[in-house]
């Protein structure tokens, strides 16, 4: 009955992956300033347009529902238009994979970098989720994915637990739940549990690793340990320089400082 279950499990995960009809990107992306901005070992998470990029975002009361690991060009893996396989993710029916930065370049996204991690570690978060690659993705348990096809009002005390819910087959994985085991593998923490430990001469906090499955992108984001990187900014942001549809060029001109202004020439 395994492959029934499987089979079935593969039907249901294309019909989540189809895009939602009617949905527009707020605030779209460009592809050259990811390029410029992203660094080894930063988690870029995208806000998504399936059918289940929708429920995962009322799950988590997020912007995001998706995540995937930059780490740089992956050897002389490249996709068939040439290009350099640069992220890696766990896609809904296909498993972990490795994709190109085209991919996201145009969609609403958000690059959360871990602060202080070691150029060591960095590459080997970046090897764990590569030597991953071929894994497959969740979709073993029938029951498990079907609560995504009736997103009912849910309690938001069980809403994280109905993300968790899976096969636990080691090599069966879902996107948040990679990242994760990376960035453990190297014990750097993300949202771990604090218990507080007291004693007569001291006090002190212990972290605790939450387990994976437990975590979904929007985690990335909130953790007080990862840095909200935004390209625009990184590279340059002038607001003297912003074309307005409603100023013309030559009020814009004057608007501008004395020292932006073009030179005149020498009579």
């Amino acid at each position: 009955m395994g492959w029934v279950s499987n089979g079935i499990g593969h039907l249901i995960a294309r019909y989540l992956g189809k895009p939602e009809a009617g949905y527009h990107e707020f605030t779209p992306g460009r592809a050259d300033a990811l390029a410029a901005t992203l660094r080894p070992g930063d988690v870029l998470l995208i806000e998504g347009n399936s059918h289940i990029a929708g429920v995962i975002k009322y799950l988590t009361q997020s912007t995001w529902s998706h995540a995937a690991l930059y780490t740089g060009p992956i050897g002389d893996r490249v996709s068939p238009s040439g290009e350099a396989l640069s992220l890696v993710e766990a896609e809904l029916g296909k498993g972990v994979v490795a994709v190109p930065l085209s991919k996201y370049g145009n969609a609403h996204t958000r690059i959360c970098r871990p602060v202080g991690l070691s150029d060591d570690d960095r590459i080997r978060v970046c090897n764990f989720a590569c030597e991953r690659i071929g894994f497959d993705y969740d979709v073993k348990n029938i029951l498990d994915l079907a609560r995504y096809l009736f997103p009912l009002p849910v309690p938001r005390r069980f809403r994280r637990h109905m993300l968790a819910l899976g096969s636990g087959h080691p090599t069966r994985i879902i996107c948040s739940a990679l990242i994760a085991q990376a960035f453990e593998y190297v014990r750097y923490p993300i949202l771990p549990k604090v218990t507080c430990a007291e004693s007569d001469a001291e006090r002190a906090e212990i972290l605790e690793i939450r387990h994976s499955s437990l975590y979904a992108p929007r985690d990335f984001d909130i953790s007080p340990y990862f840095q909200v990187v935004k390209p625009t900014i990184e590279r340059g942001f002038d607001y003297k320089a912003v074309a307005w549809a409603d100023l013309p060029v030559a009020d814009a001109v004057a608007l501008a400082p004395a020292d932006e202004l073009p030179e005149k020439s020498a009579a």
